[in-house]
């Protein structure tokens, strides 16, 4: 992961390079993680910036808290890590103005995601001096995945695969939605862990599960992207499971969605179900280097307008080290697709009230169209009561 980082890193310093950006400041947890190697810090939340300092001809700066220091130190490959205190005048501010060293004639950062303590600052002490987005020249590079990338998320695949089948396991008249939450925690662990040494960088990586488990059931299936609740399964309910903040290892995220009913399925539910099948297929069906990210949106909502229904869903997101990454697969979007970029490729329908059809699968583009990295049956799941 280390060596991948850096190439990284050499990479986006030609960018630079070749843009005229001579220094970037980055923010965004999942940026550091991608360039530096490094996450799982007490962050911005705690009042404590982590920030990493990018030239396009000096070696990159890491400035941490102090506490955090030691942790990040062993888990980045950047040899120049500065320390800030939360008192004194080893402040945050102190350590960024040591690495941008005489004064900038601009400063790039990542403007959507900076945190606005630190944008604050830069407003307030760098008053003469333009502030520029560096976003889309790092999306630019994380579009296309490497081998090895593809690789972590096909283990974080497998991760996904083991949590929805513990909770196809799980559904049962009379459970509750927070046991088949439990169940998905312990089985992602559990698996996650397999992959993993004592040793070395692996030793920082956590095989932990967590974020609160977005499933709902019954009539609430309409709603999306509620939690677990302690409501208990009835017979015939719809229960959608959605992974999309939980399927994620070594910091690569994925997106994983599927919908289940116990014991029965009423006519309705398996028409929105089927429904929303078949628009995930026909957008997977579309995808291979070449076709225009909203071409494959359209493949789905022809779909949708076949079989009489309306969405307001995007078709699916890039998907990499960040929840959203660049492209997105929904109208409006010209992007050409290329073999390396990765997908979450959804089928959404909602019908407010009273039920919903979902389905939720990661893909990676290849040569000749795209393979799944989530695998689990892509159908009409009806589990025993």
């Amino acid at each position: 992961m280390l060596e991948e980082a850096q190439k990284r890193t050499s990479a986006l310093q030609s960018r630079m390079k070749e843009n005229g950006v001579e220094c970037a400041v980055f923010t965004d947890e999942s940026s550091i993680a991608y360039l530096a190697g490094f996450w799982g810090y007490l962050g911005i939340e705690f009042g404590r910036p982590t920030m990493l300092v990018i030239k396009a001809q000096d070696e990159p700066i890491v400035i941490t808290p102090l506490m955090e220091s030691e942790m990040v130190a062993e888990m980045t490959w950047v040899e120049d890590v500065r320390v800030w205190e939360d008192f004194g005048n080893r402040t945050w501010g102190a350590a960024l103005a040591g690495a941008l060293g005489a004064r900038p004639s601009e400063i790039w950062v990542e403007r959507n995601t900076i945190p606005a303590i630190v944008r604050n600052h830069l407003d307030e002490n760098f008053t003469d001096v333009p502030i520029k987005d560096i976003s889309v020249i790092l999306g630019v590079l994380r579009m296309v995945k490497s081998p090895f990338e593809i690789t972590v998320m096909k283990e974080a695949g497998q991760i996904a695969g083991a949590m929805m089948a513990a909770a196809q396991g799980s559904l049962r008249v009379g459970a509750q939605e927070y046991e088949s939450a439990l169940a998905v925690i312990d089985a992602g662990s559990r698996k996650a862990a397999t992959f993993l040494t004592d040793k070395g960088w692996e030793r920082f990586v956590s095989p932990m599960i967590h974020n609160l488990q977005i499933v709902q059931s019954g009539k609430d299936t309409s709603m999306v992207h509620r939690r677990a609740s302690v409501r208990r399964y009835e017979l015939a309910d719809p229960v959608y499971f959605c992974f999309c903040n939980m399927a994620q290892f070594k910091q690569y995220k994925l997106g994983f969605d599927r919908m289940f009913h116990i014991g029965g399925v009423k006519d309705e539910a398996a028409r929105v179900q089927e429904a929303a099948i078949a628009a995930q297929q026909a957008a997977i069906a579309a995808i291979r280097p070449g076709v225009l990210a909203e071409d494959v949106a359209a493949a789905a909502n022809t779909v949708y307008a076949e079989r009489g229904y309306e969405t307001g869903y995007r078709t699916g997101r890039s998907i990499g080290v960040a929840y959203l990454e660049a492209p997105e697969l929904k109208a409006g979007d010209k992007t050409v697709l290329q073999a390396g970029m990765t997908f979450a490729v959804d089928g959404g329908i909602s019908i407010n009230g009273e039920t919903a059809g979902r389905i939720g699968d990661s893909v990676v583009v290849t040569e000749t169209g795209c393979d799944y990295i989530t695998d689990y049956p892509r159908e009409l799941l009806v589990t025993e009561a």
